[in-house]
């Protein structure tokens, strides 16, 4: 029941949102770390990508199940994989891009570092605030 509870909340797009923002950190940081290395090519996670993965986990999830295959009514199996449509999204976050030898600039990896670094605090933050929500409503039950 908890998993199911968790999956029609905002908890999986969340997750997954803190996982790209992390990733694409690592790959920024890097470019930054090589900035002087002759003949180094940036690289970058696709925020474009990771969005339209999102977006179709996102509209799956939200899709009105078939009459006879409502999450309540469903085999332990079929639950599995109706929960499971948030782990493609975490492929995108694989694929990474690959920049010509002439955009090596400090200041916009910074600002890309920035961008991202904006996208994982409020992530986090929203992630903090459903844990606390949910962490309340289990103490008003037990009460």
């Amino acid at each position: 029941m908890l998993p199911t509870l968790l999956n029609q909340s905002s908890v999986p797009v969340l997750e997954q949102t803190v996982n790209f923002a992390q990733s694409r950190h690592g790959v920024l940081a890097g470019n930054i770390a090589n900035i002087d290395t002759p003949g180094y090519k940036t690289r970058d996670l696709s925020p474009e990508l990771f969005q339209k993965s999102l977006k179709r986990a996102i509209e799956a999830r939200n899709a009105p199940p078939e009459p006879e295959l409502s999450p309540g009514l469903m085999m332990p199996h079929e639950r599995e994989q109706h929960l499971e449509q948030f782990d493609e999204v975490s492929e995108s976050t694989k694929h990474i891009l690959y920049h010509d030898l002439s955009d090596v600039s400090l200041e916009s990896q910074v600002a890309e570092l920035a961008k991202n670094q904006s996208l994982h605090s409020v992530a986090v933050s929203l992630l903090s605030q459903q844990f606390r929500l949910l962490e309340s409503a289990i103490s008003e039950r037990v009460a």
